[in-house]
């Protein structure tokens, strides 16, 4: 699969996007046929290179020598509708468009349909938008990911006077996405550059698994107050292909009123939800108290749930998450030949070499059926699963 990251280590626009992605080798010819499918007449665009303390990055600036009207969402669509964009390039370009007239509206307490966009209109944004989107297409990228992104203070002047940063429609527009402060007072995330991040980014995390073939960066227009580089880096590349996730989430809580018999219910419903791994730890708390530690450790779109089990099944009234990333060895499920049948087994792949462990379940269950001691099952299939040195010699493999 080819992916793109997006590293916002100085927020995101629309223009720092796309000149990212020429940077990446987007023809320049691809970007002027898109304007040309969208057909709009008099748009020029200038393509340079612009220092940004010690990088540069491309620089896009988008300009129009007619005259335009005020666009409201429904021209806007009637303009996608009737271009000659592929339908799947104009499908992506009227929901970032959507994203962003709904987020507007709502800051502004109005109905979509009477809004003003005075983002949504403007040339420039039209352009940003469908030659993104078509430049991810061009470039072959299957899947999107961003960083977590920068959220400034202070305020900034639009058509509706003084406004907070970040800006109220980027908020709205970043709900659920993982953000973090930093001390400066301009913009650095746009409404634009926010819509198609959200609209166009499977996943939110750090650089995931991947080998890179290209990265560039795209320059903004603002000239940051600390004289850090206000580029956007894009890195493409292939992924690569891991059985287990190496970004997970991780849940804990502490709980000093909360009865451990209730324990295995808990656990058995957090697995069935889609837990990767839990403990339960005991521990002192304050005052004295007995209590435990719950941690549960899960993937990114199976959190929500496991959160509610725990709200729902323990006395926790607050968690902790955060992501963490992690390494895994491969393993599988083998089958291996013993005096009381096949037993499951499982196959661990490390740098010394394989090798191969007994399922405690199995084990167990030979133990019962047989009346033998589990310690006799374990030490027999161990002893099996030594010889085997990992070699192959098991009686089947399952997928």
């Amino acid at each position: 699969m080819r992916i793109g990251y997006l590293d916002c280590f100085s927020g995101i626009s629309g223009d720092m996007v796309l000149g990212a992605l020429l940077d990446c080798g987007l023809p320049e010819s691809v970007v002027h046929q898109a304007v040309d499918d969208l057909g709009l007449s008099g748009v020029e665009i200038t393509i340079s290179r612009r220092r940004h303390g010690a990088l540069t990055g491309v620089h896009v600036q988008i300009t129009c020598a007619t005259p335009q009207p005020l666009r409201h969402l429904d021209r806007i669509t009637d303009l996608l509708a009737n271009s000659r964009l592929r339908p799947t390039i104009r499908d992506r370009a009227l929901a970032v468009f959507a994203r962003l007239a709904e987020a507007e509206a709502r800051v502004h307490g109005r109905d979509i349909e009477e809004i003003h966009f005075h983002e949504v209109g403007a040339v420039d944004t039209l352009v940003d938008i469908v030659a993104t989107i078509t430049g991810l297409d061009h470039l072959g990228v299957d899947r999107l990911l961003c960083s977590p992104l920068p959220m400034s203070n202070g305020w900034t002047i639009c058509e509706h006077g003084s406004i907070p940063l970040p800006a109220p429609a980027v908020s709205s527009l970043l709900q659920d996405v993982p953000v973090y402060g930093v001390s400066l007072s301009q913009e650095l995330i746009t409404p634009t550059g926010a819509a198609l991040v959200r609209e166009l980014a499977d996943d939110f995390g750090p650089l995931p698994p991947m080998t890179v073939d290209r990265c560039g960066f795209g320059a903004g227009t603002l000239e940051r107050e600390d004289n850090r580089p206000n580029l956007l880096r894009l890195w493409l590349g292939c992924s690569l292909e891991v059985e287990e996730a190496q970004a997970v989430e991780v849940i804990e809580t502490q709980m000093d009123d909360w009865s451990p018999e209730a324990w295995p219910h808990v656990s058995s419903l957090l697995m069935e939800a889609g837990a990767l791994d839990l403990s339960l730890t005991p521990l002192l708390m304050k005052k004295g108290r007995p209590g435990f530690r719950l941690q549960v450790i899960c993937r990114t779109e199976t959190a929500p749930a496991l959160k509610e089990i725990i709200f729902r099944e323990t006395t926790a009234i607050g968690l902790r998450c955060h992501r963490q990333d992690r390494t895994t060895l491969e393993r599988w499920p083998v089958q291996l030949d013993t005096p009381w049948g096949p037993v499951t087994a499982k196959a661990i792949r490390t740098p010394a070499g394989t090798r191969v462990t007994p399922e405690y379940e199995e084990c167990r269950r030979i133990a019962r059926e047989h009346r033998i001691s589990l310690a006799t099952v374990h030490e027999t299939v161990r002893a099996l699963a030594a010889n085997t040195n990992g070699e192959g010699r098991w009686t089947g493999f399952f997928s």
